[in-house]
């Protein structure tokens, strides 16, 4: 069985082959803190589950923030079960499941473009570069394993180079973060608010986060 996650408000991801149902709610934990409306799809191939193992996916589902759930799967008693919780459950051919899994699968790129304002509580993660366009608002907080670009203004808490990637950077049109993280290196942002609106960088130099204009090359 994989059940694949994505926002309904961004290109964020992610796939979950799930093998032992008893590890289920640890799998899961990690999207409790996830504010932003999240969407889940079951992909049962040649597999019988249960009404029972589906209740408890739902039950994990409702204290998350997954707003729609719908099962494919090529076996009829799983979407009876299914149809017995009144989830959106569709029998298919096991070529049309793999199909449909394989094309969620490939948009779950390392980048990620995000538009839209992180509000207080949102956290949004990436495994390559992270794009927002938008403002991230003070307890929003956005991470990724390479650079992040912020096109309007960041006021909450950014972490680039997860990972221990030293080259990595933070650029925003507005800097004025909570704090700000690079690899290893922590800054607090700030107390005064920006003088001049253009574009600046962070990045570090000699074991400490500095923030400079941020020039485009032409």
């Amino acid at each position: 069985m994989k059940i694949v996650i994505n926002s309904i408000i961004s290109n964020y991801v992610e796939t979950i082959s799930l093998e032992k149902l008893d590890k289920t709610y640890e799998i899961f934990k990690k999207f409790s803190d996830i504010k932003v409306p999240l969407k889940a799809k079951i992909f049962a191939i040649n597999e019988s589950i249960s009404s029972h193992q589906l209740l408890k996916f739902k039950k994990i589902f409702d204290n998350i923030n997954i707003c729609s759930l719908c099962i494919y799967s090529n076996n009829r008693d799983t979407i009876l079960a299914g149809k017995s919780l009144k989830i959106d459950s569709t029998f298919v051919k096991e070529k049309e499941v793999k199909n449909k899994l394989i094309l969620l699968e490939s948009k779950n790129k390392d980048d990620i473009l995000h538009q839209g304002t992180i509000r207080s509580g949102d956290r949004i993660s990436s495994n390559g570069n992270l794009c927002i366009i938008g403002d991230v608002n003070p307890g929003g907080i956005v991470s990724a394993k390479k650079n992040i670009y912020v096109w309007g203004k960041l006021l909450g808490i950014a972490i680039a180079g997860k990972g221990g990637n030293n080259n990595a950077s933070i650029t925003s049109l507005y800097l004025s973060p909570l704090q700000l993280r690079i690899a290893d290196v922590i800054a607090i942002g700030p107390k005064d608010k920006p003088k001049n609106y253009y574009p600046e960088i962070a990045v570090i130099e000699k074991q400490t986060i500095n923030i400079k204009p941020y020039l485009v090359e032409t």
